[in-house]
């Protein structure tokens, strides 16, 4: 149960780093050339620079976000509490409507 716990946490700290270092990240051709339509390089895709503190975070953040998401998975449906509990378990079944009947 700790183990649920301890990962949990680390996920939403994750989850909030991970956000935090995208919106600040610019994007690709977030310069001044990009506005009027220029490209800046004759590359393919654009010009590319050397990955920076940002990216390099953001790749790790990533990565430890979808290990503790398969982690989570694994444990609580081991622990049962996600495969016996349903939230349509105590749902009562809908009432019919009665006919009319013609003659």
């Amino acid at each position: 149960m700790w183990l649920i716990w301890l990962v949990t946490t680390v996920h939403v700290i994750v989850c909030a780093i991970l956000i935090i270092v995208v919106l600040l990240q610019h994007g690709k051709s977030a310069d001044i050339a990009a506005t009027f339509g220029g490209v800046g390089s004759q590359t393919a895709f654009g010009p590319r620079g050397t990955a920076t503190l940002l990216s390099k975070l953001t790749t790790w953040c990533a990565v430890v976000f979808m290990i503790t998401s398969i982690t989570l998975t694994i444990l609580s449906s081991r622990a049962g509490t996600s495969a016996g509990n349903s939230v349509l378990k105590s749902e009562k079944p809908a009432q019919s409507a009665p006919t009319e009947q013609k003659k």
